[in-house]
């Protein structure tokens, strides 16, 4: 799963580096949450919470059906 989720976020880092920030997988748990670390303008952004939940999460819940949430840490 670790692959698919790398290859998700592969798809959702152009639109983060456009604004100068990136995304990096950090672990998967073995419910589905996956954590993140958020970098760059992502790491301090104050609509990074909507970045996270409404393009992030719900890319990878797309993309990967076992993912159950994404959080960042």
């Amino acid at each position: 799963m670790s692959a698919e989720i790398e290859s998700a976020l592969d798809q959702i880092r152009p639109a983060l580096q456009a604004d100068g920030g990136n995304v990096e997988f950090v672990e998967v748990t073995d419910d589905g949450i996956v954590k993140v670390k958020l970098t760059g303008a992502c790491g301090h952004c104050p609509m990074s919470a909507q970045t996270l939940k409404f393009g992030i999460e719900r890319t990878l819940k797309q993309k990967v059906p076992s993912v159950t949430a994404v959080v960042a840490v």
